[in-house]
């Protein structure tokens, strides 16, 4: 999912005006400094403008890391003058806010960048919002008993970086990570094919190789190569998502959905929804999807179905002392497009390089009817927004604090969202010798559903 971070206001008379310059907007109703019900954040609203402060219970960092990322807040005010919600076009749900007299004192004063601070606040920014230590059978307590003696006034930043890494790197988390001068941190689950160009391209080509030799029309492609649209023999059609970002040069929000909205209209025509040539399955494929934005995911389902089904809740950790207390679910729902949507016979193909944003979209779609075959291997395991942090020597980090539930209340998150057919995706065998059993395993499918 993208950075949860945002820098521009649109304020309740909804005129946008940007984070860092002078605000546009008339209306100072939610003027004033607001924490985040989870989030652990804290808000100044001046105007048209917010400044951002991540926190912790030892500190108070103003947040520059995306300072004119393009991404889009929305601030409305709720019951009553002390409450607000905060919501991020990158992101489905929206955040609560809770009006604070004024900036909490460590928000005044410059935290001191030194390594001991530096590691202080890293390590008590997962203590407080990561909420799957548990499940990964980490002790964060005990982490901190063997590394936080390694660090001393003279620890240098190649020292101090090398002991960050091996923090995290034993969570094998793809949705925790650090930039250290310049040097990424990042440890997906042992065994990953982490989603990038080189694969998405192997894999496109193997594709076309295996499964689309037969096709009865040209592989179009739209949103800069990321989605790709064909017609197989009977009436069934193929197509591939490879990020739910990235779609446009601009690569916001806005912008990425435009963009994707155009493509979804040029795959599901009057003619391939409706009447004689209508398709008679589809296969999705989800197998290289680094993520992106959650409401293209929800975009996309609601091309999809021709009736309103659950997607999936989402709630996030709000207690910096209890891993196990969340804030109350968001429910998110599917409503079938005002626009041409298909409604038949639906395979999914999803992997272990399916991540994040990919499976939010594939989760959406398990309540659908027909409901969808789920062809290939567990999916990733990550699905919350990362939580964008800075700290005092500059370095960014991310982590995830949500969870994202099914109708029963239960995550997919570390073990991935299982298949109803398991067979193993892009292995270097099917690579070295052309093969693609998964697609044809997803093309069988669609007559049993």
């Amino acid at each position: 999912m993208a950075a949860v971070l945002a820098t521009s206001v649109v304020a309740a008379t909804a005129v946008p005006a940007s984070a860092s310059g002078a605000g546009s907007s008339t209306d100072h109703r939610l003027d004033g400094v607001w924490r985040t019900d989870g989030y652990s954040s804290v808000l100044r609203i001046t105007g048209g403008t917010f400044e951002l402060y991540d926190t912790t219970a030892i500190s108070c960092i103003r947040d520059t890391t995306d300072d004119g990322d393009g991404s889009v807040s929305t601030f409305t005010p709720g019951a009553d003058p002390n409450h607000a919600l905060w919501h991020i076009d990158a992101n489905v749900n929206a955040r609560k806010l809770i009006r604070l007299p004024s900036l909490p004192p460590a928000c005044t004063t410059p935290t001191p960048a030194t390594p001991i601070e530096t590691f202080d606040v890293f390590w008590r920014t997962f203590a407080e919002n990561y909420p799957f230590f548990a499940q990964r059978g980490i002790d964060w307590n005990q982490v901190y008993a063997t590394y936080r003696p390694q660090v001393t006034a003279s620890t240098t930043n190649a020292q101090l970086r090398d002991i960050f890494a091996a923090m995290i790197t034993p969570l094998h988390d793809a949705h925790v990570g650090l930039v250290a001068d310049g040097t990424p941190v990042f440890s997906p689950k042992p065994g990953t094919q982490v989603p990038d160009g080189d694969l998405d391209a192997r894999a496109l080509a193997l594709v076309q190789h295996a499964d689309l030799s037969t096709a009865t029309s040209a592989l179009q492609t739209w949103c800069q190569g990321r989605v790709a649209f064909t017609t197989l023999p009977g009436g069934v059609g193929y197509l591939r998502v490879s990020d739910f970002t990235g779609f446009t040069s601009d690569d916001t929000s806005a912008a990425n959905a435009a963009a994707f909205s155009a493509a979804l209209d040029a795959v599901f025509t009057p003619d391939r929804t409706a009447g004689p040539n209508r398709l008679h399955g589809l296969v999705l494929d989800l197998r290289i999807n680094g993520g992106g934005d959650d409401p293209l995911g929800l975009m996309l389902a609601s091309r999809l179905t021709g009736h309103t089904f659950f997607a999936y809740a989402k709630q996030t950790r709000d207690d910096p002392t209890d891993p196990d207390r969340f804030t109350v679910p968001q429910p998110f729902l599917v409503h079938p497009s005002t626009t041409p949507h298909y409604t038949g016979p639906l395979s999914i193909l999803a992997g272990g390089s399916t991540f994040s944003a990919g499976e939010a979209a594939t989760q959406a779609l398990l309540n659908r009817s027909p409901r969808p075959a789920l062809v290939g291997d567990n999916t990733q395991g990550v699905f919350s927004d990362i939580l964008d942090r800075q700290l005092p020597n500059g370095w960014m980090f991310g982590l995830p604090d949500e969870e994202y539930l099914t109708l029963s209340g239960r995550t997919y998150d570390i073990a991935g969202i299982p298949p109803d057919v398991k067979v193993p995706t892009f292995t270097p065998e099917q690579f070295a010798d052309g093969t693609d059993p998964a697609f044809q395993v997803a093309l069988q499918s669609l007559g049993r559903r």
